[in-house]
Order: C-alpha cells, then structure tokens, then sequence
C-alpha cells in the first residue's frame, strides 16, 4: 500500500447511526461506528484487554464498548472506561488500540492511513461530480487493487474483453496514449481505431491536439474518473481489502435528468449496463499473475501501455518516498 494517502475505504450508507461495523481494508481488520454527533470513527478491532473483537460489542453514548469485559473505547482509540477497575478510576496510556483519522463527504468516507502528523486537510475528489446523482455497484475481485487499476487504464483490451459491449468496432489499432501528470492526478489521452492494414500507430508525441480526444482520469491511491460526456460520468473506487482481494465501487453520476422517477429509472438502468461491462473485466483481471504489478516484473508491455507502466513508475515513487 501508498503510505500517507487518503484511502476511500466504504460508503457513508455502510456505517448506521449506532451499530458497529467489522471491516478488512488494507490487510487490517476495523471496525467503524458513529459517535453522537454522527461522525464516524475507526479503530482496530481488537480490544487491547484481552483480543476480542470490538465490533462484537455494542455502541454506548457514541463510543464502542468490547462484548467481553465493558472496556469502552473512544474514537481515536482510547479506553475511556474499565468496570471492574470503577468509573472513578484513572486510565492508562498504555490501554488504547489504532485508529484511524476518517473524512467523509460526497456519500464516500476515507480514512487517512500513514503519519497523522503529515495528514493533508481533506482528500482529492473529481468536483465536477460533486452535483450530479448516482446509482453503485459494489464488487468483489479476488485481485490486488493495483491490478483492478491497471484495467481501467488498459485501453488495449476493449476490442477484446468488450467486444459485446464498448469495444465494438474491432478498433484494434491504439495511437498514443498521451499521458499528463499533475501531482497525482494521472490523466490519459487516447485514440483507438480500424487496423486497416496500412496505418502505423502514432506515438505520443506524434498526436497534435491531444485534448481534443477520449481521456480517462485517475488519482492516487484508488480512485478514478471517466468523463463520457459533461452530463455524463462514472467513477470507481478500488479498495484494497488484502493482498489477493480488493472491493470495487462503480458509481455512474448523471446530471442530465431532474425528474425524481425518470433519474432512478435511468441511474437503475446505466447500473445494469456497468455492471455487464465490469464483469467482463473482471472474467479476464482475476486470473492475472502475479497478484500484484510492479515496475519490474515478467511482462513484455508495449506503447498502448503506456498508463499502466506511468501507473507503475508513479505508484512506486510513492511507496518509497514514504518508507
């Protein structure tokens, strides 16, 4: 994993108002709850006392309390209360579990995993989603996230993978990509088309007027944008639940309809049609090996992978410059 990033981890409709949650994000077992005014906290599940899983336990006055012993637990991980020692007891330092700082907006939560001292204000989200309406589809890929990435950075596979679907046309023949990177923002520009048998593909710095073509966003660590139209856009989360298994959260967003029934017939409808298309990437993703890419690995890439090798290069200057 990229340390000290930013990780959306759930949607806000998972964690209720008073029942704790059990999740794996990350290779690290947690469990999420909502304090009394409605944020949510994250703490390791496992009480510090004696290993039970907290997320067993029940919510008391926003806090979480361990099914075992009453130990309660606050939401940066403290223990704010043991009965057998008396309310009026003092605590020790020493009796408190990890936690992590959570961020939750546009019906998503993050939760900030590295330093807390090196936390950033808020995390990065595309605003030009920020108003328009949705409909996910969550699904579980026995793949590493960086693979479940890499898939919607490929544009070498959609005659193939989707040939039913958005890969129609046999526009096999790839010019470019031309890949732009703003921070860690990666933006790619591409043009697919009929291998005519003549054309040679256009390399990247070949391709006047990039701007001009189809693009697909992502940012690090785990989401990404793809703008079919200004009305029209769909977003995924990749979630890393361990090494082998990540959860994908497809969001289509629409802004083009305003009428209440009409917009969740369509949002209803615009789900069905990802959910084929994600699971024809999905077939093919989940017998890659190894599970998880690297820049330096036994694979013989070529230009039209040109994002997934920046991908690589960039994901890796991230983990060692947070080591």
């Amino acid at each position: 994993m990229i340390y000290n990033q930013w990780y959306v981890i759930l949607e806000s409709r998972e964690v209720g108002k008073k029942k704790p949650i059990k999740v794996t994000r990350l290779n690290e077992t947690m469990v999420l709850w909502r304090d009394e005014y409605g944020k949510v906290c994250c703490i390791a599940d496992r009480c510090c006392h004696r290993g039970a899983s907290l997320s067993c336990g029940k919510w008391v006055d926003g806090k979480v309390e361990c099914p075992f012993h009453g130990f309660l637990f606050d939401g940066q991980g403290k223990v704010k209360l043991i009965p057998a020692n008396g309310k009026n007891a003092l605590i020790p330092e020493s009796q408190k579990v990890n936690f992590y700082i959570t961020y939750e907006k546009h019906g998503l939560i993050w939760i900030w995993y590295g330093d807390n001292k090196l936390k950033t204000d808020e995390p990065f989200f595309f605003k030009e989603l920020a108003d328009m309406s949705y409909s996910t589809f969550v699904d579980s890929w026995n793949s590493h996230y960086s693979r479940c990435i890499e898939n919607q950075l490929d544009v070498v596979h959609l005659p193939f993978v989707h040939k039913t679907t958005i890969g129609g046309g046999n526009k096999t023949l790839v010019n470019g990509p031309v890949i732009v990177r703003e921070g860690e923002l990666l933006t790619f520009y591409v043009n697919n088309t009929v291998d005519d048998g003549k054309k040679i593909p256009l390399k990247p710095d070949e391709i006047t007027d990039y701007k001009k073509l189809f693009h697909l966003q992502f940012h690090y660590p785990n989401i990404w944008k793809n703008p079919i139209s200004e009305k029209f856009m769909i977003f995924a989360a990749f979630v890393p639940i361990d090494d082998e298994n990540t959860l994908i959260y497809l969001r289509n967003y629409q802004s083009f309809l305003k009428i209440p029934v009409l917009k969740q017939i369509v949002n209803y409808f615009m789900k069905l049609s990802n959910i084929v298309i994600l699971r024809q990437d999905k077939r093919v993703v989940i017998t890659q090996l190894p599970k998880r890419s690297e820049v330096k690995m036994d694979e013989r890439l070529i230009m039209g992978d040109k994002p997934i090798i920046e991908y690589r290069k960039h994901r890796e200057e991230l983990i060692h410059q947070n080591v």
